[in-house]
């Protein structure tokens, strides 16, 4: 079985570090605990994880975020993956940092990289696994707090959350959605 799991966040130097990046985080924790590297595909970087008989695409999306639907239904398309063997990593700034919420469909929750997705597939039936950046920001400047870099203090407990996200992506894969849910939630 095949899997496809997108980390959203933005190409480029000046947005590693951001809260809008940490799909790309997770991604990047995840390959380099399991000893793989991405490479450059069509529309983002990509690297491939074998996990109890099962292939994991992990793609890092090269279209920048508010295009991320065309790098997610090419690939699906590509690698022939069930639209079920989908989960999207995001930022959400309505939950506290750090927090772990996954979700089997829904709202995209005002986040763009989420809308493009939903727009480019059709429906927002898909799962998608978000990372709690917080939203400590005054009105109207979300911009500039999602592209934003952690506070010291965040960064010395990201490693932490990082492997949490992962040991969930294994999980997804594993024992699906569901079981993922109510193992990891509200961790």
């Amino acid at each position: 079985m095949k899997y496809l799991v997108v980390g959203l966040g933005n190409i480029g130097a000046e947005y590693a570090s951001t809260r809008h990046n940490i799909g790309f985080r997770v991604l990047d924790a995840l390959a380099e605990a399991s000893n793989i590297s991405f490479t450059t595909g069509r529309y983002g970087a990509v690297a491939t994880l074998k996990h109890r008989g099962r292939t994991i695409l992990l793609l890092k999306p090269s279209t920048y975020m508010n295009l991320s639907g065309k790098a997610v239904r090419y690939w699906l398309d590509q690698e022939r993956i069930p639209r079920e063997n989908l989960l999207v990593i995001s930022d959400d700034v309505a939950l506290p940092f750090g927090t772990f919420r996954m979700r089997k469909g829904g709202s995209e929750g005002g986040h763009n990289g989420l809308k493009n997705i939903t727009e480019m597939l059709g429906d927002n039936q898909y799962a998608r696994l978000r990372f709690g950046v917080g939203g400590d920001f005054p009105r109207g400047h979300q911009v500039d707090y999602v592209l934003g870099k952690f506070t010291d203090d965040e960064e010395k407990s990201i490693g932490d959350r990082l492997k949490l996200f992962g040991d969930a992506i294994l999980s997804f894969v594993s024992v699906g959605a569901d079981r993922t849910m109510n193992s990891f939630n509200g961790k």
